[in-house]
């Protein structure tokens, strides 16, 4: 390894105090979406403007999506820019500022929006997702600064609104509104990992919400012969609808975990008020998650099919819409962003990494779907959204070498 990284390396790990006064300012500056109470990502934005000037990093842009719910009536997205050598592609490190609610208070164990050291952890919400990869980030990029080395090619760090509630006034309006990306460039997004730091996500499987609706007719429950049982006509559409769309969709991926496709009926709402009444409507809803190998039309087209077959059979009417529907490509395994990362991964800590895709939704899938080449990852326990969410120093400091050597290829 360089005499370069060497001292960049070590300038990362010397500085362990900061990146903990980071999260505590990230922290105390709630950014709540306005669909959760929140008045958006204004306070934490210009708070990190502002400790980014202080930490020298001064080459700074915004762009403010338009919300008249927000702080301001915008969501801020934020890009910090560390000029490179070379300036023919640029390497992104993409964070997000929003988090989610506490949940119940009950059951933190410390205020979930001060931040509280403890035996190498630092504990409150947030503080993992995605402050963590926002703080490798910033480590990263400041040990270039401060040490007057520059990156082998210009770096850019996004710290991007409204994650958790959609995207709409972060990735997905930057990509209709901006041209900060070019195709060349190298995107990677410290928001999910494992705690070995080992595993790269370059996929995700297509997601569809569905909510059926199955309308009968309601009648005293001595008599069902005078209805049409909605609740057992839902009922055996659920076992219709997992069996069938298991059994059409079968193919597996050990890329993925599990390795197949999944079909679950999760959320029902209330039919009637008393246990003596027969259901004339019913609502139930499923989670579907995909394998790529499948569009979203093909289950569609099944699920449409089945319906029509459980209609026919208990006499009812039967129309789902989707909650969401999300379908994207694949960054390719042999991607240079893909082959940069393990590299570095390998030169930093010894890492051998291991390609994944997974179930779950990310700006990824917004970013592959119009042709940029990007990775997830990072080293974490997996505690978002949860009571006593944490992050461990160390995975800051390590994560944060793992970027710098990258930074210097």
């Amino acid at each position: 390894m360089s005499a370069k990284i060497d001292t960049i390396r070590s300038f990362i790990k010397n500085n362990k105090k900061e990146y903990i006064e980071l999260e505590k300012l990230l922290t105390q500056n709630k950014a709540l979406a306005p669909e959760n109470g929140g008045e958006g990502e204004l306070d934490k934005c210009e708070a990190l403007q502002a400790f980014l000037k202080d930490h020298g990093i001064n080459n700074l842009e915004r762009y403010d999506a338009p919300d008249s719910r927000a702080k301001g009536g915008i969501r801020p997205n934020l890009v910090a820019t560390i000029e490179g050598k070379n300036n023919d592609y640029s390497i992104w490190i993409m964070a997000h500022l929003d988090v989610v609610p506490a949940g119940d208070l009950s059951l933190w164990n410390t205020d979930p929006w001060t931040v509280v050291e403890k035996n190498g952890k630092l504990y409150g919400r947030g503080v993992e997702d995605n402050q963590q990869g926002l703080v490798s980030a910033f480590a990263a990029a400041w040990a270039y600064v401060s040490t007057g080395e520059k990156p082998e090619h210009t770096v850019k760090l996004l710290f991007a609104a409204d994650e958790e509630v959609g995207s709409h006034y972060g990735i997905i309006w930057l990509l209709e509104h901006t041209q900060l990306f070019n195709k060349n460039d190298l995107i990677i997004i410290p928001d999910g990992g494992d705690s070995k730091g080992e595993t790269i996500e370059v996929a995700e499987k297509n997601i569809i919400w569905f909510e059926f609706t199955t309308i009968g007719k309601q009648c005293h429950g001595s008599r069902p012969d005078e209805g049409k049982n909605a609740c057992l006509a839902a009922n055996h559409l659920a076992v219709r609808l997992n069996s069938g769309l298991k059994a059409a969709f079968n193919k597996t991926d050990k890329m993925f975990t599990p390795d197949y496709s999944t079909f679950e009926p999760t959320m029902r709402t209330a039919n009637v008020e008393g246990v003596n009444i027969i259901p004339g409507s019913d609502i139930m809803c499923m989670d579907c998650r995909i394998l790529p190998c499948y569009s979203c039309d093909e289950v569609i087209s099944k699920v449409e099919e089945i319906c029509k077959g459980e209609e026919a059979e208990f006499g009812v009417t039967i129309t789902f819409k989707m909650l969401q529907k999300a379908q994207s490509v694949a960054t390719p395994k042999d991607a240079k962003v893909v082959k940069l990362l393990s590299e570095s991964l390998k030169e930093a800590h010894g890492i051998e990494s291991k390609i994944i895709g997974i179930g779950g939704g990310t700006v990824g899938a917004e970013l592959r779907n119009m042709g940029y080449d990007c990775v997830v990852w990072g080293t974490l326990d997996e505690l978002a959204h949860m009571p006593n969410e944490y992050c461990i120093v160390e995975n800051i400091i390590k994560d944060a070498e793992t970027l710098a050597v990258l930074m210097s290829k």
